[in-house]
């Protein structure tokens, strides 16, 4: 039941202008204020003709409803479109009027894949936004936090076909391959003759033969894509790189890095979680001159048995020394890169420890360590250390904070779209909305003046390097000290960036 005030509000009539209705704080006005999508009309000067035709959407417009789609985390284009048609503010952004028909969901993407079809349009969005931040030195490229989150492709799981197919060579094959067969020539044995191309199984979808059967867990699966993230220390993504969801996530991480060094230079730390963990990484990132930030990863042991840290390393005789002072020494090493040490079995057939040692038949014991290893034993103790601990334990507050926000508010847990092309295009959307979000909230945060901070800064900045090392200044009660400094270096940093902008 109406009241009376409401059936004469509804018949109110009053002179307005749009621009009256849109709140001044409204995330469109920001939009608008900050964003120049100009540039959009002579990417498609071709598209058009001025004097021939029936007239089509324009090219802008099409940009700006598929911003305000992942910028308010709308779930579909047709929920979009619906939005528009009764939210001004909406209609001012796009330059409609308030009784002006909003284009049809047909119309919307008969004109989008006219016109933009082949353009690399959102990948090169995401670059002038990423630009942006850049120019006003909003990243931070010291540290940067790699990372991989899953997107749900529009497939059936249980539609699919196996196939097999020819197996990726991977980026170091080559590499590693060179430095295996020159270790086995030291050793005196033949070179590695040249693989075969190996094929594998994989199960494809037949709705979207671009992605790959992702396994969440022992009994859920899902087709999926992956997208592969690069971001620095204040959320903002810097390196994106989209694959089928059944690519591993290691097999990204030279790609993801080469675009950081290209775009912000070389970094000063790389942090990856476990799925990163390879000797591989470790020594790409090592020839760059990257300190790589990994988890520390305890060795795997049947219960009853020797673990294999109780085997000592001598890394000058290339040997390990078993508990009983024992030597296993380096016999051959695989196509793999792996490096077998062995015992004598003469030796062990009277060792106490034989038992918990090995379950050889023969009573031999095989340790096996990568011709790489030595860089991630390097990884292994600069991540013990204090500032190992700092910069691993940020990962949660950077590039997993960056996933919840893309999922829970930008709408990236699914894709509607088929085909790698067009999925990387949607990625490429969200995260430079995810980026010019943040980017403007520090636009916004003005009205304290950097001078300020600056003679107070360098006094704290002299009692930290002074303290730093000090156990006590880690306590509870000091640490508050580092929190304001870290708190303040933000600020001035942040205000020397909006001083640019004016």
């Amino acid at each position: 039941m109406m009241t009376i005030r409401n059936l004469q509000k509804r018949d109110e009539v009053k002179m307005l202008v749009l621009d009256q209705l849109v709140p001044e704080k409204h995330m469109v006005r920001k939009l608008d204020k900050y964003i120049d999508l100009s540039y959009i009309y002579e990417m498609v000067s071709d598209s058009y003709c001025d004097n021939n035709g029936r007239p089509s959407v324009d090219p802008v417009v099409l940009v700006k409803i598929a911003i305000i789609k992942k910028i308010f985390g709308i779930s579909s284009l047709r929920k979009t479109l619906d939005e528009i048609k009764v939210n001004v503010a909406y209609r001012w952004y796009i330059g409609y009027g308030i009784d002006e028909p909003v284009p049809h969901f047909t119309t919307y993407i008969k004109n989008y894949a006219r016109i933009f079809g082949d353009n690399e349009l959102f990948g090169d969005f995401f670059e002038r936004v990423l630009g942006m931040c850049i120019g006003h030195k909003l990243i931070n490229p010291e540290a940067i936090f790699i990372d991989a989150t899953h997107v749900k492709a529009s497939a059936n799981k249980n539609k699919y076909t196996k196939e097999q197919i020819k197996a990726s060579a991977k980026y170091y094959q080559d590499e590693l391959e060179d430095e295996i067969n020159e270790m086995r020539k030291e050793l005196g044995k033949a070179p590695l003759k040249k693989k075969e191309p190996e094929f594998k199984e994989v199960t494809v979808s037949k709705t979207d033969p671009d992605s790959g059967m992702f396994f969440k867990s022992e009994k859920e699966r899902c087709f999926a894509y992956s997208a592969h993230t690069a971001c620095d220390e204040r959320g903002f993504v810097v390196g994106i790189e989209v694959t089928a969801g059944n690519v591993h996530d290691s097999v990204m991480t030279k790609a993801l890095v080469d675009q950081d060094c290209n775009r912000l230079g070389k970094p000063e730390y790389v942090i990856m979680d476990a799925g990163y963990r390879t000797a591989a990484n470790a020594k790409m990132l090592a020839s760059k001159e990257i300190q790589a930030v990994l988890p520390y990863k305890r060795i795997r042991t049947q219960e009853g048995m020797l673990s294999k840290r109780e085997f000592l390393y001598d890394e000058y005789y290339d040997w390990y020394i078993c508990p009983q002072n024992e030597v296993l020494t380096l016999k051959t090493i695989d196509r793999e890169g792996y490096k077998h040490y062995k015992s004598s079995s003469e030796k062990c057939k009277s060792c106490p420890l034989l038992t918990s040692c090995t379950r050889d038949k023969k009573g031999i014991k095989t340790i096996t360590r990568h011709l790489w290893q030595d860089y991630l034993d390097e990884t292994d103790h600069f991540r013990l250390t204090n500032d190992g601990k700092m910069l691993y334990q940020a990962r949660k507050e950077t590039i997993e904070r960056a996933f919840a926000d893309v999922k829970e508010n930008h709408s990236m847990r699914y894709t509607r779209l088929k085909g790698r092309r067009k999925v990387t295009q949607e990625v490429f959307l969200t995260f430079a909305c995810l980026n010019l979000k943040k980017m403007i909230k520090m636009f916004e945060k003005k009205g304290l003046s950097p001078y300020f901070f600056t003679p107070f800064l360098i006094l704290l900045r002299k009692f930290y390097a002074k303290n730093r090392k000090n156990p006590l200044f880690r306590k509870e009660k000091v640490g508050f000290s580092a929190l304001w400094l870290s708190l303040l270096e933000r600020a001035f940093l942040l205000h020397e960036a909006t001083r640019s902008i004016d």
